[in-house]
């Protein structure tokens, strides 16, 4: 892959407090602003500053583990230690899906919570036991959609670092309410706690939304491996999530332990995310690539520079036009992908029964794994080929074509078939179609993904990459909604 520390432009170093230490001059707030302008304009933005503060430059020459100055003055970018950013952009990617993926995965601590306690008949559910997977569904689409929405449309207005680390706060807190009531026998009280985990879920989906958006901003600004990382990283959730599922079924263990169990790992997932993003924010390779937030908040505080620059506030219109086809992709992936998984192929069983595998693994192994670990190796595949690269319409063809995955799973061995004929009744065909299903759902996501911030100005990548996250959701939404629809058409 190509590192972006090796491709940055050299950057004019202009200013006497310079001379120090590389580190705190570059977050120097006189040197700041200046990071993500073009060198044309960096002279005269200094110059300005120079009248007005009446001080004389110095060029000297430093260096340091992570960035050097050379003798013209030119800064060179600094590179990423140990690959620490890259690594912490995989455990946020896998963050913003720890809500989601650990209250699917909890479902049998949920038709425990929801059971019938005035009988002891479990043959028959409730109503809440039938109804909660949908209205979880819900509870976590609509916020979702909506914050996502708003984060590309303001989210550049309000402070990075209070996005971030406002959301982990406030997911971690309420994960660890969500864990306490574990251990509460709520019995007497289902309906009071069915309200109060939907109100919940909405609560961190949208934290989770806000997340997702800021992570995707990020991201934006870096080289397209690191986008890669954010995005296989919610993948890889997903992985985990399902062998946790593999490994609750192989123990059979009781589900308010496992539930407990997993709830726990939760919110060592949010507070570690935590711990890391504030230290990689305050490395140099982090303040260097989204210098555009310091560029604007320097030439807010500095009306000489906001003179010389004044088209550095990105439009919501504009950046729109550049990137639509790109979000267009996004979105239909989603909805093709939303709308058979996992509502429809979750019916499909196995064409043998009265073994082990085919009545107790074939559903979780190929329905959950193999989707999540193909969905993941797609993503990293788009990071390694970046095909088609820069061209939005062959990505859209690509993806228009992918809904022909559709019928085929309609036709697979549907156990409520009604409306459909069964005319794929093998096991391993239906493997095979969940394998290439899922690898290209992760890699024309991803690849639509690097695209998009690409094809905009360097201040414009932020709120693209936060717009590719919205149409993503917008996806995941419509998806969900189609799966009703068809889920009704099969009965």
């Amino acid at each position: 892959m190509d590192y972006a520390t090796n491709s940055r432009p050299l950057l004019q170093d202009t200013d006497d407090r310079e001379t120090g230490d590389s580190d705190d001059t570059f977050l120097d707030d006189n040197y700041a602003g200046s990071i993500n302008a073009s060198t044309s304009n960096i002279p005269a933005i200094q110059l300005a500053k120079d009248r007005s503060q009446a001080s004389a430059s110095s060029i000297s020459t430093t260096t340091t583990a992570e960035t050097r100055i050379v003798g013209s003055g030119n800064r060179i970018a600094p590179s990423d230690k140990y690959n620490f950013t890259y690594a912490v952009f995989y455990l946020m990617g896998m963050t913003t899906m720890v809500p989601w993926n650990f209250f699917v995965t909890a479902e049998e601590y949920w038709q425990y919570k929801f059971r019938n306690v005035s009988s002891n008949d479990t043959s028959s559910m409730t109503p809440r036991q039938l109804e909660f997977q949908s209205d979880l569904s819900i509870a976590a689409a609509v916020p979702g959609v909506v914050f996502l929405i708003l984060n590309a449309c303001v989210g550049h207005r309000i402070p990075l670092s209070l996005r971030m680390n406002g959301s982990l706060v406030l997911m971690l807190l309420i994960m660890m309410g969500t864990t306490a009531l574990v251990r509460v026998d709520t019995d007497s009280w289902q309906d009071d706690f069915f309200n109060l985990t939907m109100l919940t879920v909405v609560v961190i989906n949208s934290f989770s939304a806000i997340l997702t958006g800021g992570l995707f901003g990020i991201a934006g600004q870096f080289s397209a491996h690191y986008m890669t990382a954010a995005v296989s990283g919610q993948a890889l959730g997903g992985i985990f999530s399902a062998i946790a599922d593999i490994i609750a079924l192989t123990f059979a263990s009781n589900p308010v332990t496992t539930a407990f169990v997993f709830f726990i790992i939760g919110c060592v997932v949010l507070l570690l995310s935590q711990i890391l993003y504030i230290v990689m924010s305050k490395t140099l390779f982090f303040r260097y690539h989204t210098s555009a937030t310091l560029m604007k908040s320097s030439l807010e505080a500095d009306p000489t520079a906001r003179d010389l620059c004044p088209r550095l506030e990105p439009r919501f219109p504009v950046v729109l036009r550049k990137i639509w086809l790109y979000g267009f992709s996004e979105w239909l992936i989603f909805v093709t992908t939303l709308s058979i998984y996992p509502a429809v192929t979750v019916l499909v069983g196995s064409q043998n029964h009265g073994r082990p595998w085919n009545d107790v693994y074939f559903l979780p192994v190929v329905n959950y794994l193999l989707f999540n670990t193909g969905d993941y190796l797609g993503r990293v595949f788009a990071g390694l080929f970046e095909w088609p690269s820069n061209n939005a319409l062959l990505i859209g063809l690509l993806t228009i074509a992918r809904i022909a995955f559709v019928p085929a799973m309609l036709l697979c061995n549907i156990t409520q078939h009604h409306n459909f004929p069964v005319l794929i009744h093998s096991d391993y065909i239906f493997t095979v179609l969940m394998a290439a299903f899922a690898l290209s759902n992760g890699y024309l996501a991803n690849v639509a993904l690097i695209g998009a911030p690409r094809s905009v100005e360097p201040y414009e990548k932020e709120m693209a990459s936060s717009m590719m996250a919205a149409f993503l959701g917008i996806g995941l939404a419509c998806g969900s909604a189609i799966s009703l629809m068809i889920i009704e058409w099969i009965k």
